[in-house]
């Protein structure tokens, strides 16, 4: 039995660079170079059908550690919650007071980057505490 290398989170959405663009500020991913024998991926998306210029744009972590995100254009919009979400661990090994303060200072940055904070989930018996979040499109995602 073949065992999975890498993994690939597909993201659907109307503006597939904006969310990209959002992702990599989170994450602190990057976009890869583009196709060889382009100078930018603005040279490689003039030789495509109208049609298909800018259906699409990949974010990756410069470190080939985190699994690579692809934004596709769908020409409808999001209406119900997701079924799957990231989680952004930010508060990794942190309890209590100190999980929280490291939790809403990351969330004033996301919201600075365009996000949307969506509630805050306190620690109870099972769980530490996360903030719900919205990325620009309306996804949802932790904050973990």
């Amino acid at each position: 039995m073949t065992s999975v290398k890498q993994v690939q989170v597909t993201f659907d959405c109307a503006e597939p660079e904006r969310v990209a663009r959002f992702w990599c500020d989170v994450l602190g991913y990057v976009f890869p170079p583009p196709p060889e024998g382009f100078a930018t991926w603005e040279d490689y998306d003039a030789t495509l059908p109208p049609e298909h210029v800018g259906a699409g744009a990949v974010c990756q972590d410069p470190t080939g550690a985190g699994p690579r995100l692809y934004f596709q254009r769908v020409p409808e919009g999001k209406v119900v919650k997701n079924r799957v979400h990231l989680d952004v661990r930010a508060g990794t090994g942190l309890v209590g007071a100190e999980r929280l303060a490291v939790l809403e200072a990351e969330c004033a940055r996301l919201v600075a980057l365009g996000a949307t904070r969506v509630r805050l989930l306190l620690a109870d018996e099972y769980e530490e505490s996360c903030i719900v979040m919205q990325d620009v499109e309306g996804n949802e995602f932790c904050l973990d």
